[in-house]
Formats: structure tokens, sequence, C-alpha cells
């Protein structure tokens, strides 16, 4: 684990979902980041998404959530979407963080909640 002075990039992951509509993204992002499990996030939209849904091709507009945290605070990140989500199966992705600016790095874990040992 990494200190909070000294921040490493693969420590942080940019979760991802998609929900209904631009009020539910807003609600989504902001209370991720009031409870301090994301340091921030975007909200996107709409955009059009084309998927198979119980064996048949759907076409939806949606909006995307973008939000950035650490790979120790994924897990409760995760809960979080899922109890405030209303899709049947929402997609939460994880992608790592390869690099980034120390400083940048430095901002995004003084704006997270701090795991306890």
């Amino acid at each position: 684990m990494t200190s909070r002075s000294n921040p490493i990039s693969s420590d942080y992951v940019i979760v991802t979902t998609t929900v209904e509509n631009k009020k539910a993204a807003h609600a989504l992002a902001k209370m991720v980041v009031e409870r301090k499990l994301a340091a921030c996030a975007q909200v996107f939209g709409p955009i059009q998404s084309v998927y198979r849904w119980k064996e048949e091709v759907q076409e939806s507009e949606e909006w995307m959530c973008s939000m950035k945290t650490s790979q120790a605070l994924y897990a409760r990140l995760e809960r979080a979407i899922q109890e405030q989500h209303t899709y049947d199966e929402p997609e939460i992705i994880a992608t790592a963080v390869v690099a980034g600016s120390v400083g940048y790095l430095t901002w995004l874990q003084d704006n997270l909640l701090e795991e306890s040992p």
C-alpha cells in the first residue's frame, strides 16, 4: 500500500457505469464524491448504446458516469453504485490508471476516504 504522501498510479482505477438519464448520472456522481468513495466524477451524455439483452439487440440513450478512486475502495464504490442503480445488471467496469502526474495522484488520494489499517 502506498503512503498518502507518495502515490503510485497503479493504486488507482477509473470506474465507469451507464445510467438511464442525466439526473441519475448526476445523483450518482454527487453521492460517490460526497461519501469520498471517488475523488471526482464526470458525467457524459447522452450517448447511444447498442447491446444484447435477453437474446435481442437493443439500442438506448444513456448517460455515462466516470469515477476516479483507489483500488482499495473499489469494492465499496461498486456496492454504492449497485445500491443506487436501476438496471438489472449494471455495467460497472474498472480500468487501471497506468500513469498520472504526481500532483494529480496526490490530490486524488487526499480526496478519498482513508482506509482503516
